[in-house]
């Protein structure tokens, strides 16, 4: 099944719209054939991309004219790219995937992770300890290929024109060691460096906070720059990857995200928590 990209996300927005501003419902775009049901169904749910014959047919039914068929034409195109992909990726989830792509595409992205430090500011030493040990059934090659997808994923803030990130971890994530209390030691200093960013924000919520509403699990947004593109909500658990693009799944984590929020340290106050995990790491290290 093809990834829900944000392209293909686009492309099948301006087509359901375009079919209604034609004042036409499915069912007659189907009596009017070659076009099938499952076929105009995947289309506008962003399940598939038409083919090229099936798109021609579709604008010229709906009578789009000259600027329409650019426009949706250049959608199909971006929609066919699959560049963030790499040859690895065949080994990952489905919705992980669609996710990376989402991420690639984001302009703004609001993370929360309970129990992990985000892994858009993961070290590769932190990321390898950690999926091993979440993932003990992971062969050599799938922790390979898993470790470097979360490190090609965090180009994204990196890049020259870099997406805003949000981050807020609860004070677990910063506790629990994964690896080694050298290993965490250098992921508190990349948090540290990562923070100096203007476009990154990273918070903790302390364990003085008591209960909010983050701790059942993990979840991630990720708005884009045309306003066309519908956010995505993207949520990991032991029952597996969701991907959610509803209006109304959307606003009810980004609800969630920012009552939880609401319960972390200020910017200032979370980098120094997270230098005092630093501190308590590196003293670990020098009393072994």
């Amino acid at each position: 099944m093809t990834e829900k990209t944000p392209g293909l996300r686009s492309l099948a927005l301006a087509l359901r719209r375009l079919r209604e501003a034609a004042g036409m419902e499915p069912e007659e775009v189907i009596a009017k054939g070659p076009v099938s049901k499952s076929t105009l169904r995947r289309a506008e749910n962003a399940e598939a991309r038409p083919n090229r014959s099936t798109l021609l047919h579709l604008l010229t039914l709906y009578r789009a004219d000259d600027a329409t068929r650019a426009e949706i034409n250049a959608l199909w195109e971006e929609a066919g790219n699959q560049d963030w992909l790499r040859p690895y990726h065949s080994d990952l989830r489905r919705d992980y995937k669609a996710w990376i792509a989402c991420e690639t595409a984001a302009a703004k992205i609001k993370s929360y992770e309970s129990l992990f430090v985000p892994g858009l500011t993961q070290t590769r030493d932190y990321a390898h300890w950690l999926i091993q040990g979440v993932w003990p059934s992971a062969t050599p090659t799938d922790l390979e290929h898993h470790v470097q997808a979360r490190m090609d994923r965090q180009a994204v803030i990196t890049r020259a024109k870099p997406a805003t990130l949000t981050a807020v971890m609860d004070e677990a994530a910063l506790r629990r060691v994964v690896g080694s209390p050298l290993v965490m030691a250098e992921q508190m200093r990349q948090l540290q460096t990562l923070a100096g960013q203007p476009h990154v924000t990273l918070q903790v919520i302390p364990f003085s906070a008591g209960a909010h509403p983050g701790m059942p699990g993990s979840l991630a947004v990720a708005t884009f720059a045309k306003p066309a593109e519908q956010p995505v909500v993207y949520s990991d658990g032991m029952t597996g990857d969701v991907l959610l693009d509803s209006e109304q799944d959307v606003e009810h984590y980004t609800e969630i995200f920012a009552a939880t929020q609401a319960k972390a340290l200020n910017p200032t106050d979370s980098l120094a928590l997270i230098a005092s995990a630093e501190h308590e790491f590196t003293r670990e290290l020098e009393t072994a």
